[in-house]
């Protein structure tokens, strides 16, 4: 005879992704607080402050080491499926297109708010030294496009002591456009490329199971990457550049909880609804300052959450990742140029304003989805012919700020696809509707083992 037992679960708001990163939010910025009260600085932290560096660091050091592969087979795996899809050319125009849109949108809030708050006029800060920092430029930019190897990956060389140090990073647009020319030629290729195909796929479903156990424990990873913001930088860094830190702050609101929340509505989508389905990689974004440390949790809310079809989610968020920036590209650079010019007493004219507005647009995939935007500000900068020594400056606050600009570029990295796959007829408005879990990974191959939905020809 079959006995049943009661087992009693923990109610949703303890076991939730959401509830329990703002419990390690809480837990971090104590922490944080103590390490920093403590005399924890970040030349000579102490044993609290070395170990919340230890664990932010390495969570995000997990999430990049997935980065590569994820975006490589999922570009590919995509791209294999665009033959199901009869309007695969103009669903990648709408999304460049809307991009574009949301970007001369956010940027022209973040002008407007450099002119009400004025950041840059009276700061009391003294006059900076030339800034010796990476700069960013449109022939590197444009250069940076083609591959320096098959991986898209680089290694830098560092000596200290007598010591060499080698450290590897990869570029994101490089592994794109590899991703893109093998999924294309194995369309090409027909038959012959299945089995390659094939392993694509079922490489993907790996991925994707290991980056589910990554990002549960994104909690822990909190703990360690707020309380060393607390304790390295401190709040009180803010107070220096307060109005320049406020205007941000105010735009990145402005873009999150208006202007996403109106072209929601207007494509007869709830903005409840939008909002749950997104909030776990708003916040994983917030948390980690990396949108391509996200890009794995955004790819998977966008499909699971926000019932975007896989085979465009993945060509579309991880292109996102890279070029759709509202936060770093748009407001912060808008507000940062205004700021310079108002500090180095400079006058801007209409021709500034549109120059601002012409890199925001075109530039933002300049920034590479890495941690900070000071690249795309320099080239702002550089453009506009403002000095760059203004960047050392800013880089005060910096790691305050780009909490809330990752966690805007997040949020219109799922806003995007979202909208067109609106508009094109194939979101899937009954999962966009359905009640939230708490959890957009529950179930990870009953997910993947539903039919795609494909795209309706466009009369």
């Amino acid at each position: 005879m079959a006995t049943s037992l009661n087992t009693k679960r923990l109610p949703g708001w303890v076991t939730g992704f959401g509830p329990q990163i703002i419990a390690a939010l809480i837990i971090g910025l104590i922490l944080g607080l103590v390490a920093k009260y403590t005399g924890s600085t970040a030349e000579e932290p102490t044993a609290l402050g070395q170990a919340l560096q230890i664990v932010g660091s390495s969570y995000v050091s997990l999430l990049r080491a997935a980065v590569v592969p994820l975006i490589f087979f999922a570009v590919v795996a995509s791209i294999a499926n665009l033959d199901k899809v009869t309007n695969a050319a103009r669903l990648a125009w709408q999304t460049l297109l809307w991009f574009g849109i949301t970007a001369l949108i956010s940027v022209l809030i973040g002008i407007t708010l450099g002119l009400v708050f004025q950041p840059g006029a009276n700061t009391g800060q003294d006059m900076p030294e030339n800034y010796d920092g990476k700069t960013g430029s449109w022939l590197g930019f444009l250069t940076g496009l083609i591959p320096a190897n098959f991986l898209g990956l680089g290694a830098n060389t560092s000596i200290e002591d007598g010591a060499a140090s080698t450290s590897l990073s990869f570029n994101v647009l490089q592994i794109l456009v590899i991703a893109i020319a093998v999924g294309v030629a194995a369309l090409k290729v027909g038959e012959a490329a299945k089995p390659f195909l094939d392993f694509s796929a079922s490489f993907l479903a790996i991925i994707q199971k290991v980056l589910w156990w990554i990002i549960r424990i994104a909690p822990i990873g909190t703990i360690g990457l707020i309380g060393n913001a607390v304790a390295v930088y401190g709040w009180d860094t803010i107070g220096a550049l307060g109005k320049f830190t406020l205007a941000i702050y105010v735009g990145l609101a402005l873009v999150l909880f208006a202007l996403y929340p109106v072209l929601v509505r207007l494509h007869g989508l709830g903005i409840k609804q939008y909002f749950s389905g997104v909030w776990p990689a708003v916040q994983l974004g917030f948390v980690s300052r990396s949108s391509i440390g996200t890009l794995p949790l955004t790819q998977r809310v966008t499909e699971r959450n926000l019932g975007v079809p896989s085979g465009y989610a993945s060509f579309a968020v991880p292109l996102g990742a890279t070029t759709k920036m509202d936060g770093c590209a748009a407001i912060y650079p808008a507000v940062s140029a205004i700021f310079v010019a108002q500090f180095f007493h400079i006058d801007l004219g209409l021709t500034d304003y549109l120059l601002i507005a012409l890199v925001s647009v075109l530039g933002s995939a300049a920034t590479a989805g890495t941690t900070g935007a000071i690249v795309m500000l320099t080239l702002t900068l550089s453009t506009l012919g403002l000095p760059l020594a203004g960047v050392g400056l800013l880089m005060a606050v910096d790691p305050i700020i780009d909490m809330g600009r990752t966690a805007v570029n997040v949020a219109g990295q799922a806003l995007v696809p979202t909208i067109v796959a609106k508009r094109e007829g194939i979101l899937d408005n009954d999962l966009y509707d359905a009640p939230r879990a708490g959890n957009p990974f529950a179930d990870e191959h009953a997910a993947t083992s539903q039919p795609e939905p494909q795209a309706q020809p466009v009369h």
